[in-house]
């Protein structure tokens, strides 16, 4: 293959930064890793880091591949031709026409249709929806302090913890932008501190994005892996790895999700933190439910032991690193939560009730995780037939996170509800306050 051109000096074209920007959207999209995409066209992975930086220009060949990998037309790759903007064009309108083309790739080639300017109720209702212009449309963002920007983080994830996802929704994309743009002013340790920001702000995009069952959750998760990996923060690190391992399960590809966690939760466990290891337990809490989804019932009871060991040793030493973790804490409340899931979707739910009933639900710390208890015994009950049951636990869970219920999921559950052969009082009620047909 001919060898690419890499341009000189700090000045990078307009154009190259329009076709870099053009490949890592619809690289994001497709779901592909830099490792997957110069593996096509015979790069290395920084070398496709630096194309969609507008450093490296790609030779006619290499583009040829990019455009079929990716399906997008050659001719709008080919530099010069990439947008046609009129000699009056200011900067600004130059840099809204290509966000707005970016938001147009990275739609079409995940599969998603255009919105028009006008959203949808159902669209606003998404709280996951500011992702997409924090990714393709990011306004001007002015740098902050380290202390401004931790304390802007720590408002974040306590929207998340509290399960006020339409706040968190608001707020992602000034955090995001924020951040991005301190980490930017900085240097040395101070820019990695400000990238494990980065890094933990997507992390809550990715979450978000999951919660909403939205596509969007692979771009985000691959902005979260890259600054964590970064940063150089190994506990960072792991929480990327953990959402990407989850976005992995919802998108077919389970085996290679557990393989990841197993890895990283084996790295993190070499260290001599206790949060390095508690983070490394949840990780392996969630290959254990991942693996369950695959029906790899031994890998998933081996994976549940192995956290729940981690966890016993963690407090027999005396450690309580549960409150410095990010979103999911390594408890023992936390291990009997994870064996309702594993044992449901493992389909034996019946294993799974004497966990529920030992559990305190105040006990668990916040609101987001008494709603996953609320959630999983749900779906504990629905699988044993218990209707009554199951209304019971979405009441506690719409008592303790209004807006969990309205997750899709749930709200799948509430139509099975509906439309059983059971009448359950109230339950038509629960059907109409979160949008059930």
């Amino acid at each position: 293959m001919a060898a690419s051109v890499e341009s000189k000096g700090d000045a990078v074209s307009l154009q190259q930064r329009q076709v870099g920007a053009i490949i890592r959207t619809a690289r994001c999209a497709r779901r592909m890793t830099q490792v997957q995409l110069g593996h096509v066209c015979g790069y290395s992975a920084s070398a496709i880091s630096r194309v969609e930086a507008g450093r490296l220009r790609p030779t006619e060949q290499s583009l040829l591949l990019i455009a079929r990998t990716l399906g997008l037309r050659l001719d709008s790759l080919r530099a010069g031709q990439t947008v046609t903007l009129a000699a009056d064009v200011t900067s600004d309108q130059e840099g809204a026409m290509l966000r707005r083309q970016l938001l147009m790739v990275g739609m079409a080639a995940a599969g998603v249709a255009v919105l028009p300017s006008a959203s949808s109720a159902a669209a606003s209702q998404d709280a996951s929806a500011g992702i997409v212009g924090a990714l393709y449309e990011p306004g001007p963002s002015m740098p902050v302090s380290l202390r401004e920007l931790r304390a802007w983080l720590a408002s974040a994830r306590a929207h998340f913890t509290s399960a006020r996802y339409q706040d968190l929704g608001a707020s992602l994309p000034g955090l995001l932008g924020a951040a991005q743009a301190t980490c930017d002013a900085l240097s040395g340790q101070s820019r990695e501190e400000a990238r494990a920001c980065v890094a933990r702000a997507w992390v809550l995009a990715t979450e978000l994005a999951l919660k909403a069952h939205s596509d969007v959750a692979w771009p985000a998760v691959d902005r979260a892996l890259a600054a964590a990996q970064a940063s150089g923060d190994s506990v960072v690190h792991g929480e990327a790895a953990r959402v990407l391992a989850i976005t992995m399960r919802r998108s077919g590809r389970p085996a290679a999700a557990v393989d990841l966690l197993r890895r990283t939760a084996d790295s993190l466990s070499q260290g001599r933190g206790d949060v390095s290891r508690a983070v490394a337990a949840t990780l392996l809490l969630t290959a254990a439910y991942t693996a369950g989804c695959s029906q790899s019932r031994s890998d998933a009871l081996d994976l549940m032991a192995g956290a729940e060991e981690e966890v016993v040793r963690l407090s027999d030493l005396g450690a309580r690193p549960g409150g410095r973790l990010f979103t999911v804490d390594a408890t023992s409340e936390q291990v009997d939560l994870y064996w309702i899931g594993v044992h449901t979707v493992l389909g034996t739910p019946d294993d799974g009730v004497p966990y529920a009933q030992r559990i305190t639900p105040g006990r668990l710390p916040t609101a987001e995780r008494q709603a996953r208890y609320g959630t999983d015994c749900a779906r504990m009950w629905h699988n044993l037939g218990d209707h009554r049951r199951t209304f019971a636990a979405l009441r506690f869970t719409e008592h303790v996170a209004p807006e969990e219920v309205r997750r899709p999921s749930l709200r799948a559950l509430t139509a099975d509800l509906l439309y059983a052969p059971v009448t359950v009082p109230g339950v038509r009620e629960l059907a109409a306050r979160t949008g059930v047909r």
